[in-house]
């Protein structure tokens, strides 16, 4: 299916751009959630018309994602969670926890922007994470999981 790109989307296109996916892609995310459109002449169209308001609002989610990511540069996390006496964690630290903490910090992230390269956090120590903000802004941040003894 041709669909015309709302926003650049990592690995696919950038804004405007009219590129094949399969399908169930494009009816199940792309469409949905407002990433893209089918490629039909009216759409082409209407795109033209739209193209400098959806372009301003690209850059204004870049600049927010660059503004994020500056004030999250080398930030240092520490999430509490029980575990036993060898370090072990009772549970698991995810991309959920990570995402609370760092708004009850006051930073604005949502869970699928965690990355956690090698799955949940299941020991106490330092890990590096990234957080993928924009299609172009990554920021690693270090997660301190200490351990509460049960």
């Amino acid at each position: 299916m041709q669909v015309i790109l709302l926003e650049k989307i990592v690995n696919l296109g950038d804004l405007g751009e009219i590129v094949n996916v399969r399908n169930g892609y494009a009816r199940n995310f792309l469409i949905p959630q407002k990433k893209a459109r089918r490629a039909t002449e009216e759409a082409k169209r209407e795109f033209e018309a739209r193209r400098a308001e959806l372009e301003k609002a690209q850059a204004e989610k870049l600049a927010h994602a660059k503004a994020l990511g500056e004030k999250l540069e080398n930030y240092k996390l520490t999430v509490h969670q029980k575990c036993g006496v060898d370090g072990r964690l009772f549970g698991s630290v995810t991309n959920f926890d990570i995402a609370n903490a760092l708004n009850a910090a006051g930073f604005e992230v949502v869970k699928s922007q965690v990355r956690l390269n090698d799955g949940a956090l299941k020991a106490t120590g330092e890990y590096p994470v990234v957080l993928h903000l924009h299609a172009d802004v990554d920021v690693e941040i270090l997660v301190v999981v200490e351990g509460e003894l049960a």
